[in-house]
């Protein structure tokens, strides 16, 4: 199983997704890739979003509702549950579209086998989809959890962009103003928020986007030195501000306005 549903609270409108916290990857996807043990590692460090899951799992229990959650326990260099299986995903430029063919730093990470990308597709990404799909059907809230390094990587296609403490990625058709006001009022004790830089939009499973308007969705990106020793360390003191600020926001959306 690719994933890990946490029951919450019957009542709870809200799903945290965890969808890049986890570091581990099954014999069947690590023999396709091209890296060293090392140089594994090294990618691991940089382009895992650690503790996040931590940080989740806090913020539920400490909530007022405790909300659902939705936890990736595969690597993201296995598949990316948030990229488009096809065309339409932009990551593609760079090799790193559900299946990521190229690392962070723009080096070959896996051979480009699209018998390989189909069998990862079938046995991580659609389950996973479906799975998500079908909580969101209940739960129609998505606090999408994620961190990101100070510096900019290679692969980033916005590397110039404002890098600040909390990055709110936002949609147009997903995310109400309510749900981003409360935000940025949560997440101002961490520190500057700002929108859509350098990443943005938010996640919706395909069934629902830009197609039910009562599902809302918001990415909130935490500048990992804001709670952690970059690339790959241990959380420090900064984590408990992150957590009070996630667990502000859940608080404010069990009252929310639902179309």
């Amino acid at each position: 199983m690719s994933f890990e549903i946490q029951p919450g609270a019957t009542e709870s409108p809200v799903v945290l997704h965890v969808p890049h916290g986890s570091r581990d990857i099954p014999p069947q996807a690590r023999e396709r890739i091209l890296l060293d043990d090392d140089q594994l590692r090294q990618e691991l460090d940089l382009i895992t979003d650690s503790h996040t899951g931590l940080i989740a799992s806090r913020a539920a229990e400490d909530a007022r509702v405790r909300p659902w959650s939705f936890v990736n326990t595969l690597s993201r260099l296995v598949v990316d549950p948030e990229r488009f299986p096809d065309e339409r995903e932009e990551m593609r430029a760079v090799g790193m579209a559900a299946v990521y063919l190229s690392t962070s730093h723009q080096r070959k990470l896996r051979n480009d086998d699209p018998r390989h990308t189909e069998d990862l597709l079938a046995h991580h990404y659609r389950p996973y989809a479906k799975a998500m799909t079908d909580i969101v059907d209940e739960r129609p809230i998505i606090l999408d959890v994620h961190s990101y390094p100070s510096r900019p990587l290679p692969y980033e296609l916005h590397a110039t962009s404002n890098r600040p403490a909390i990055c709110l990625g936002v949609d147009d058709f997903h995310t109400p103003a309510w749900l981003r006001e409360a935000a940025a009022e949560a997440f101002a004790a961490v520190g500057d928020v700002d929108v859509n830089t350098p990443f943005s939009g938010a996640y919706v499973p395909l069934k629902h986007y830009r197609q039910s308007q009562n599902v809302a969705s918001l990415m909130i990106e935490i500048r990992r030195d804001t709670y952690m020793a970059e690339p790959g360390g241990a959380p420090h003191d900064g984590i408990d501000a992150v957590v009070r600020a996630l667990t502000r926001l859940i608080d404010a959306c069990q009252s929310a306005p639902l179309a």
